[in-house]
C-alpha cells in the first residue's frame, strides 16, 4: 500500500502544484497590470511594482490553495480512471475506504500547508509590502480620517485615532481623547509623530495637551501645554493599530485572536473580526474536503476526452466555494449570525456535498 499512496500523493503534489503555479501567474500578471498606472509618478518605479506584486503572492497562494487542491485531485483521479490505472489499483486492494483515508492523509498535508501560508508567510509578505509602498509613497493610511482605537484605563476611557503608519513603524496624526467615568471630556492631546517604546507605550513627538477643568465651584477653564516629548502608557500595541489601518484578512489567527479580546475589553463590536478569525481556522480545513470532493471522480468512466468537461466541473466547484466562503463572511456580518455559524457555514456544505457524493458514487455504485 505504501507504493500505491506513494504514487497517488506524487500524481497528486504535483498537479496541484502545476495549478497553482498557473493561478499565481494569472493573478501575478493582473496585479502588475492593476499597478501599471501607478508608475512614473514620484519614486514608484517598475522595480517598485514588481517587488510589490511579488509580495502578494503568499495571500494569493493561502486562497488558491484548497481550489487547486480540489482541480488537482479531481484532474489525477479522473485520469487514473480514463487510464483504468484506477481500476488496476482497485483490484491490488485500494478499496474506497482505503482510498478515502489515504485522501484524507493528503488532504491534512494540504490542510498544514494552507495554515503555514495564511498564519505566517503571507502576513509577513503583506506587512513587507505594505512597508514598501510606504517607503515610497510616504506611509500607509486608511481614507482621510485615518483609524480609530478605544481603550479603558482604570477611571478613564481613551479614544485614540492614528492619521497614518510612517515606513519606520512610527505613527503620524496621532489625536487621544480622554473622558472621565461619566463621559465628560478632560484632555485633548494631539502630537505630529510618535513611536512605539520597548516597554509598549507611546512617545509623542512634540506633543500639544489641552485640559478641560469642569470641576468644582471654580470656573471652566482650559489649560494647555507644550512638551517636547510625552509618553503615554497603552496597551495597544503595534500590531493592533496595524490592524485599525489595514484588512483583518491579511492578519494571523494569533493576532486577530488578541485584537477581539482588546475589543471586547473596550465594549467595542468585534463581529468582523470574530468572523474573519473562525474563517482563519475552518478554511485550512477545507482540503480535507476538497479531496474527499475529488474521490468520486475516480469511480466514474470517462470516454475519450471527456475528462476536459469533469476538470471544468472542478474549477466551477472551486470558483463556487471561494464565493460562497465570501458571501456567507458578508451576510453574517450583516445579520449578525454567530461567528462560526457564518465561517464554518460553507466548509460544512461542501462536507455534506462530498460526502453524499462519495456514498453515492463510490458506495452505491
Amino acid at each position: 500500500m505504501k507504493t500505491l499512496r506513494r504514487l497517488i500523493y506524487a500524481e497528486v503534489c504535483f498537479a496541484v502544484l502545476f495549478v497553482c503555479v498557473g493561478f499565481l501567474a494569472l493573478f501575478f500578471f493582473f496585479d502588475f497590470v492593476d499597478e501599471l498606472p501607478n508608475l512614473g509618478g514620484g519614486s514608484w518605479q517598475l522595480t517598485h511594482a514588481l517587488a510589490y506584486v511579488a509580495l502578494r503572492l503568499p495571500n494569493h497562494l493561502y486562497e488558491l490553495l484548497p481550489i487547486a487542491v480540489l482541480i488537482g485531485t479531481i484532474f489525477v483521479m479522473a485520469r487514473l480512471a480514463q487510464s483504468s490505472e484506477y481500476t488496476i489499483l482497485r483490484t491490488s486492494g485500494l478499496g474506497p475506504w482505503r482510498a478515502l483515508r489515504s485522501l484524507l492523509l493528503l488532504g491534512a498535508m494540504f490542510t498544514v500547508l494552507t495554515f503555514a501560508a495564511g498564519d505566517y508567510l503571507a502576513p509577513a509578505a503583506d506587512r513587507a509590502a505594505q512597508l514598501l509602498k510606504a517607503r515610497q509613497n510616504g506611509g500607509i493610511t486608511l481614507g482621510s480620517t485615518g483609524a480609530w482605537l478605544k481603550e479603558r484605563q482604570r477611571h478613564s476611557s481613551f479614544n485614540v485615532n492614528v492619521g497614518a503608519l510612517t515606513p519606520d513603524g512610527g505613527m503620524q496624526a496621532v489625536r487621544i481623547f480622554e473622558a472621565d467615568s461619566k463621559g465628560m471630556l478632560v484632555s485633548v492631546t494631539q502630537a505630529a509623530k510618535a513611536r512605539f517604546a520597548d516597554d509598549g507605550a507611546w512617545l509623542l513627538q512634540d506633543a500639544e495637551r489641552s485640559e478641560f477643568n469642569l470641576h468644582g465651584t471654580q470656573p471652566a477653564r482650559v489649560e494647555r501645554l507644550k512638551l517636547p516629548q510625552m509618553r503615554w502608557p497603552t496597551e495597544i500595541t503595534p500590531e493592533m493599530v496595524s490592524v485599525a489601518l489595514l484588512k483583518p484578512d491579511r492578519m494571523s489567527t494569533l493576532a486577530l485572536f488578541q485584537y477581539i479580546s482588546h475589543l471586547e475589553a473596550n465594549a467595542q463590536t468585534s463581529q468582523r473580526y470574530e468572523i474573519e478569525f473562525w474563517r482563519k481556522v475552518f478554511y485550512p480545513l477545507s482540503c480535507m474536503v476538497m479531496v474527499v470532493l475529488a474521490l468520486p471522480f475516480a469511480y466514474l468512466h470517462f470516454r475519450s476526452g471527456g475528462i476536459t468537461g469533469y476538470v471544468f466541473g472542478g474549477v466551477l466547484i472551486g470558483i463556487s466555494f471561494f464565493l460562497l466562503n465570501n458571501v456567507f463572511g458578508y451576510i453574517g456580518n450583516l445579520q449578525n449570525w454567530q461567528p462560526w455559524l457564518a465561517a464554518g457555514a460553507p466548509g460544512l456544505i461542501y462536507t455534506a456535498l462530498s460526502l453524499g457524493a462519495f456514498g453515492w458514487l463510490v458506495l452505491r455504485r
